[in-house]
């Protein structure tokens, strides 16, 4: 592993549950870069997730935080396809792209995912 890769980590959001997103998710991701519990944080919209962001202001105001915070944001382009959200989450500022090679390529690497 990288030394870069030693500060890294990828939080996949999943959920379509607003509470985990307040709650965990989304406070997590913020916090780790406010108080630099880690140098690299990913945030990947995947799955019901994307629907939920795309439909709420308070989440969509979250994630721009966290992307101002230093953290990247990224959604599954398929998801969005799948939801016909893709310009809606292009427009929230996140890297839409088909995700399972990055994803792939992050779990084989062994640098830490936190999946919520």
């Amino acid at each position: 592993m990288a030394e870069s890769d030693s500060d890294s980590i990828l939080i996949l959001w999943t959920s379509g549950d607003r509470e985990v997103a307040l709650n965990m998710v989304l406070m997590y991701a913020l916090n780790s870069r406010l108080k630099d519990w880690w140098e690299n944080v990913t945030l990947l919209v995947w799955g019901h997730s994307s629907k939920l962001l795309a439909e709420d202001p308070e989440l969509q105001q979250m994630v721009e935080e966290i992307r101002l915070a230093g953290a990247r944001t990224i959604a599954c382009r398929k998801c969005a396809e799948n939801y016909e959200i893709v310009d809606r989450l292009n427009e929230l500022n996140l890297e839409v792209f088909y995700v399972g090679e990055f994803l792939t390529e992050w779990i084989k690497s062994g640098k830490p995912i936190l999946t919520l």
